[in-house]
């Protein structure tokens, strides 16, 4: 319901589960998403209203259909500061770390980018490198536009 919001956190630094780790079928999803919420000290981002009202302070009702629009509700209630930190892998949720040089001429993905001046970043578990190239720097941007973020910010520290 919510992948695309749950990669855009990742980008920002937020350690995002996602719904998708529990088994399809579960008639007891809510209830178990609800308890995980809890336990771990999260909140429960859903659109399903009566999931949102079940959960009560453990959960916020996603209202938006624009992830943007999704981001914005979510830097406005204070959950999220609207900061690209390209610091969590957008699609395991693993903490990134300092690329080695041999991954990065190994990766395949940044051929001729190894020259010292772009970090690199790489996810232990996915075994995926990232870097700030050009669709890093146009999320950036696309978020600072779109978020209204004011150039003295200091939105975009990577």
């Amino acid at each position: 319901m919510l992948g695309t919001l749950c990669r855009y956190l990742r980008f920002m630094g937020y350690d995002t589960a996602s719904a998708n780790s529990i088994a399809p079928g579960n008639t007891r999803e809510d209830t178990v998403l609800l308890q995980r919420a809890v336990s771990e000290g999260r909140v429960l981002l859903t659109r399903d209203r009566d999931l949102a009202r079940r959960g009560g302070s453990a959960a916020v009702l996603v209202t938006g259909g624009d992830v943007l629009r999704q981001v914005r509700q979510l830097v406005d209630l204070g959950l999220v500061d609207p900061e690209l930190r390209m610091n969590r892998c957008s699609l395991c949720n693993e903490p990134l770390r300092v690329a080695h040089k041999k991954e990065v001429q190994e990766s395949g993905y940044a051929p001729g980018h190894c020259s010292g001046e772009i970090a690199f970043f790489w996810c232990r578990h996915c075994r995926r490198l990232y870097w700030m190239g050009s669709h890093g720097e146009a999320l950036r941007e696309r978020l600072k536009r779109e978020l209204e973020v004011p150039d003295d910010s200091g939105f975009g520290t990577y």
